[in-house]
């Protein structure tokens, strides 16, 4: 009787083991798909036009800096390419601030320094990791990444969201390929 106790035990046992196979997301990756299913609003940024600089494991864009993890072949073709740069996240953390602050006083001090983008300037930031969001990305002609950062100047980890577009992109266009030839369409921080 114990024997078959013991064995009915083990055998409720592995059934819910073997029946939780679905995975689940953590709750970054559920925010990230709300951010998509949301807060989705198309638009079409400028690629980098001034002089872009690649030495060991960081880029230049004229004046200012980013570090990438040389093992990161996507973060470095993100980079070559022009598509992100310092002045794009300088200029996407102003808008932010001023879309999200409701602050008056906080709006007119901003607009009384010399400066206002000096406050929300990127520099040295570096992206530690990107990976493409393999589910998100369903349209061979749109590639969709998370890029986790680490910047002095923010408190925590930084990360962004961004998609990719390439009109002459098929199922067989390499990553290479496709962020040579693409424009970035979506930017957004977490």
């Amino acid at each position: 009787m114990k024997h078959i106790f013991s064995l009915a035990l083990c055998l409720s046992l592995s059934m819910t083991a073997f029946a939780q196979k679905k995975e689940t997301s953590n709750a970054k990756d559920k925010m990230i798909v709300e951010r998509f299913k949301n807060d989705y609003k198309k638009k079409n940024y400028k690629k980098f036009e001034g002089k872009i600089l690649v030495k060991d494991n960081l880029v230049q864009f004229d004046n200012k800096v980013i570090n990438y993890d040389t093992s990161d072949t996507t973060t470095k073709l993100l980079l070559e390419a022009g598509l992100i740069y310092p002045q794009l996240l300088t200029d996407y953390q102003m808008e932010k601030f001023l879309d999200e602050t409701t602050d008056k006083t906080q709006k007119r001090f901003l607009k009384l320094q010399k400066d206002p983008r000096a406050s929300f300037d990127v520099n040295n930031m570096k992206i530690n990791d990107s990976d493409e969001l393999v589910s998100l990305s369903t349209d061979p002609k749109i590639k969709r990444f998370k890029l986790v950062c680490n910047d002095s100047k923010i408190l925590g980890t930084p990360i962004y969201i961004i998609e990719l577009t390439n009109k002459g992109a098929t199922k067989d266009t390499s990553t290479e390929e496709f962020i040579k030839n693409s424009k970035l369409t979506f930017l957004q921080q977490l």
